[in-house]
């Protein structure tokens, strides 16, 4: 494995949203738009207060994606993440890119104060599922819920 993971910057972002739309065409919730994703990807990197993205290149070209959105624990009294947007191309899957990534992912949120990880994933992906298990994400007994175009 041939492989480098770095911040994202601004000259990612036409392969950034190749890698969404592989995601977007995989999950039940979202719809792929491409300005709307762009937009979003915009607005992580060049706010690092936002966000970070973390990128895994296969000799030199992305091949995944993992985004960390930050805000503030009351509970926890502190910063936390939510991370959102983990995908490995189709075409470089069962390689190690997907845990070496995550595994980057976990130590750099670490390294940069937070104190907890939440994530999302459909209900139905098992895969999914047992991957972030095995990574030792456990199921929160708190239920997702959206209000979206409301406002």
């Amino acid at each position: 494995m041939n492989s480098s993971i770095c911040v994202a910057d601004e000259s990612c972002v036409d392969d950034l949203v190749l890698l969404l739309k592989s995601l977007f065409t995989q999950e039940a919730e979202f719809r792929f738009d491409e300005d709307a994703q762009r937009r979003g990807l915009l607005a992580i990197l060049t706010t690092p207060s936002v966000g970070t993205i973390l990128v895994i290149r296969e000799n030199g070209r992305i091949v995944g994606m993992v985004s960390l959105l930050y805000t503030v624990s009351t509970a926890l009294g502190g910063r936390v993440a939510l991370l959102e947007d983990m995908v490995i191309e189709k075409s470089s899957r069962k390689k190690g890119y997907g845990r070496t990534l995550l595994k980057a992912c976990l130590r750099y949120a670490k390294e940069n104060g937070c104190l907890r990880i939440t994530l999302l994933t459909d209900h139905d992906n098992d895969v999914a599922i047992a991957f972030y298990e095995s990574e030792g994400f456990r199921r929160s007994p708190m239920i997702p819920l959206r209000l979206v175009n409301a406002m």
